[in-house]
This record gives structure tokens, C-alpha cells and sequence, in this order.
């Protein structure tokens, strides 16, 4: 097995070298896609998780077209440049990956990483044209900090204008909900962005649960900041991560490969 950087210390990471640091991005992009596989998160051929490159800045690394979640490896990702070309890998591109990806990296320079998946109930609450509420502790996450786009809601995001328009919209927010298409997040890391759009799509889950049983009760708006700010912030989006990713490296080390 390859050296691993198992380092438990989420504070600011600095690397050695460029190759170091795109290493660690790649370990992580792999892990990342894998858990997105076990939570069911894949849906055929749609879904991607973007790395930007940490010396070619306007270039990231993501799963190529076709290749399982649960089956990714730090080999079978591929680099693509901002105007869709693959410069390194043998994979295939999607277009939709790129269209989307490549707008948000070059809007937003402190996004290192974007996440987006067909999930079974992303979809369904991206159907209904709204924000999550702050019904739980979870959900406070996303309070004022996540939007609603509802340009393509839909369509299959195949034109860069389309692409454009959910990066403009997303703004400095870290999540978006496609209306008709489904979650989308951000972060400074992968460990981040993967991390919002797992507990993004639990606390849609829960609203629907909630909303089938009854009238969920709604977090005070002061409460609702306040616990924003305690868990919402980007080293608690990567340290929540850090449980999944410890279970994935021991059960599936031949993603390092």
C-alpha cells in the first residue's frame, strides 16, 4: 500500500510539495466517492465529486464517466482542464461534471471541492421548489447558507450557460438545491463538500419524514445562527467526515491503489 496521510489533524494542512498535496486530494476524492457509493448515492452514470488541482489551479480531478462509486480507485480519476480536456486518465468525461464543475471552480477560488449525486431524496426535495427549514440541529447546517436554483431545473446540464447560472446563483453559499435535479455542495476540501452533501441529504430526508407525519416544528432563527456557526463552519464540515473516512480505508484499501 501506498504512504497513506492518516493525519487525524484537521487544522490547516500545509505539504511538502505540490505532489503531495495532490495526492492527499486524490486519496480522499477516491474515499469520497466510495462512501457516496455505499450510501446509495449513485444513480446509473450520473453524479461527481470535483478536486481542484493544488498546482494547476484551473484544472480538477474527478471520477470518469461510467466507473462505479463503489469501485473508484486513486488511479482511475482523471484531470480536466477549464475547457473540458482531459490531461491526464484514460476516462471518459461527463459533460454535465464538467459544465457545472468547471463554473463553480472558476467563480469561487476557495472551493477545492464540489459534490453532486442523483440521491434518492435530493431529488425528491429538490421536486418541490424550496430551502430545507430549520427543523433540526442538523438541518442548521444549511440555515441562510444554502439556495435555491431554479434555472435548468430539469434539464440535463449540458451548455455551459447552464453551468454559469448555477455558479452565479450558489453565490458564497456552501450548498445548493437544483430545483427538479437535486444537492449540490462545496467546500475547502473534499472532506468538506462530501461531508455537507451527505448530511444535506439526511436532513432532506427528515424534512420529508417529518412533513409525512405531521407539522415539523421550526428552530428559532437565533437559534438556527447560532448553531450555524457551531457546526456549520468548514473544519467541522471535514471533521464530520473523518468517522466515514476511517471506515472506508480499513474496509477498502484497494482504493489507494
Amino acid at each position: 500500500m501506498p504512504d497513506i496521510d492518516q493525519n487525524n489533524d484537521l487544522s490547516i494542512q500545509t505539504f511538502e510539495s505540490f505532489e503531495a498535496e495532490r495526492l492527499h486530494r486524490k486519496q480522499r476524492l477516491a474515499g469520497a466517492l466510495r462512501i457516496f457509493g455505499r450510501f446509495g448515492f449513485s444513480e446509473g452514470v450520473a453524479g461527481h465529486i470535483t478536486a481542484r488541482d493544488p498546482e494547476r489551479t484551473d484544472h480538477f480531478w474527478v471520477n470518469p464517466f461510467g466507473k462505479s462509486f463503489r469501485q473508484m480507485k486513486v488511479s482511475d480519476l482523471i484531470l480536466v482542464s477549464h475547457e473540458g480536456e482531459v490531461v491526464e486518465g484514460d476516462g471518459l468525461l461527463n459533460r454535465a461534471a464538467f459544465v457545472i464543475h468547471a463554473a463553480v471552480h472558476a467563480a469561487r477560488p476557495d472551493v477545492v471541492a464540489a459534490a453532486h449525486a442523483h440521491s434518492l431524496y435530493g431529488k425528491a426535495f429538490s421536486s418541490l421548489g424550496r430551502l430545507l427549514d430549520p427543523i433540526t440541529q442538523d438541518a442548521c447546517a444549511f440555515f441562510e447558507d444554502h439556495v435555491l436554483v431554479s434555472a435548468y431545473g430539469g434539464k440535463i446540464v449540458l451548455d455551459e450557460v447552464a453551468g454559469k447560472a448555477l455558479a452565479q446563483e450558489l453565490g458564497h453559499h456552501k450548498a445548493a438545491i437544483h430545483q427538479n435535479h437535486g444537492l449540490f455542495t462545496v467546500g475547502q476540501s473534499v472532506e468538506e463538500a462530501a461531508w455537507w452533501f451527505v448530511t444535506m441529504e439526511r436532513s432532506a430526508q427528515a424534512q420529508l419524514i417529518a412533513e409525512a407525519a405531521g407539522t415539523p416544528l421550526h428552530i428559532n432563527a437565533e437559534d438556527a445562527r447560532y448553531t450555524r456557526e457551531n457546526i456549520g463552519f468548514p473544519l467541522a464540515g471535514a471533521f464530520s467526515f473523518q468517522p466515514l473516512w476511517d471506515e472506508i480505508i480499513e474496509s477498502d484499501p484497494e482504493l489507494f491503489d
